[in-house]
């Protein structure tokens, strides 16, 4: 097993599904909705996005293949999502409303899908495996985990260090960013 472990392979995994999740560029998104919510429950929203990873991971096609979805179709909705989230941070209006009822739904919805394992992460992962080995796509996506964990645990003290008018330049610009990822993965799915 040890010699299926390469730290090369895990580097290059670890930084691509880095860049997918894109967590720090996350971080305005998740302020506002920790201060829309009133709090992150951080290990169930890291556990719930490593679950599905690693779902995808191990039966993500076989998965997808039962319901005759391909991989650009996945990623394709997943562009909607994310383009939805876009437009609530630039225009300043609440589609994905916090459920009164059930606090710890805003872990999930759209914490930890689609914003850190949304279906661009999702697709990639099943992609990766054509170049890479298990084990290292694997370990690489538990390190991604590590990193998000973090981020989430300390995203009380990110809102603090940056001040409301500032927050509000972040919310907007990672809005416009949100929304050019948005655009990217719809254009690679749907054809130019």
């Amino acid at each position: 097993m040890f010699e299926l472990i390469h730290a090369r392979e895990i580097l290059s995994v670890f930084l691509i599904i880095f860049s997918m999740i894109d967590i720090a560029g996350s971080i305005p998104v998740i302020i506002e909705l920790e201060r829309k919510s009133g709090g992150i429950k951080a290990f169930r929203a890291t556990a719930v996005a490593g679950g599905l990873m690693m779902f995808f991971l191990f039966f993500g096609e076989g998965f997808l293949d039962l319901f005759g979805i391909d991989i650009s179709s996945f990623a394709l909705a997943g562009s909607i999502i994310v383009f939805i989230i876009a437009f609530e941070l630039i225009l300043g209006v609440e589609i994905f409303k916090p459920d009164l009822n059930n606090s710890s739904s805003d872990s999930i919805v759209p914490l930890a899908f689609p914003l850190i394992a949304g279906a661009g992460t999702l697709a990639t992962i099943i992609s990766l495996k054509a170049e890479y080995k298990h084990i290292n796509i694997f370990i690489g996506v538990l390190l991604n985990l590590i990193i998000v964990f973090v981020v989430l645990k300390l995203i009380r003290r990110f809102g603090k260090w940056i001040s409301p008018g500032f927050a509000a330049v972040l919310k907007r610009v990672f809005g416009i960013i949100l929304l050019a990822i948005a655009i990217k993965l719809f254009k690679s799915n749907y054809g130019e």
